[in-house]
């Protein structure tokens, strides 16, 4: 997160990172916001994004997107806090693929992305 500039701006916040997964949370602020007063999908999109790359190199290695999608069920509104949970559900040596659902505060569906990433074989941090 340190160089993670960008997360750092929208104001996530790191909830849980383990082996394959992680939790995120940001609240939506008016900047946020579509012209319909609802959260813009690149938003949501980048919420989603930032669990998908931390839970994608929590192994160490450098990871990258080959590929993603995303779908909105549910629009976002001001104020509410929202959740990014990713899993990795598929591996292989090479790729893997990982479910991000991203939640609000009452647990209801906002967004539901999908990507498959590339592992290298370079450090995260170098030691």
């Amino acid at each position: 997160m340190n160089k993670d500039y960008f997360s750092q701006w929208m104001g996530i916040k790191i909830l849980e990172v383990s082996e394959n997964y992680s939790r995120l949370q940001v609240t939506l602020r008016k900047e946020m916001l579509n012209g319909f007063s609802i959260a813009h999908g690149g938003i949501t999109f980048a919420l989603a994004d930032s669990a998908f790359a931390f839970a994608c190199n929590s192994d160490g290695k450098i990871t990258v997107a080959l590929d993603v999608s995303i779908s909105f069920p549910k629009p976002g509104k001001e104020g509410d806090t929202l959740i990014a949970e990713a899993k990795q559900i598929a591996r292989t040596n090479k790729t893997a693929l990982y479910l991000i659902e991203v939640k609000n505060q009452n647990d209801e569906l906002i967004a539901l992305f999908k990507g498959t990433c590339y592992k290298t074989e370079k450090k995260l941090i170098n030691e």
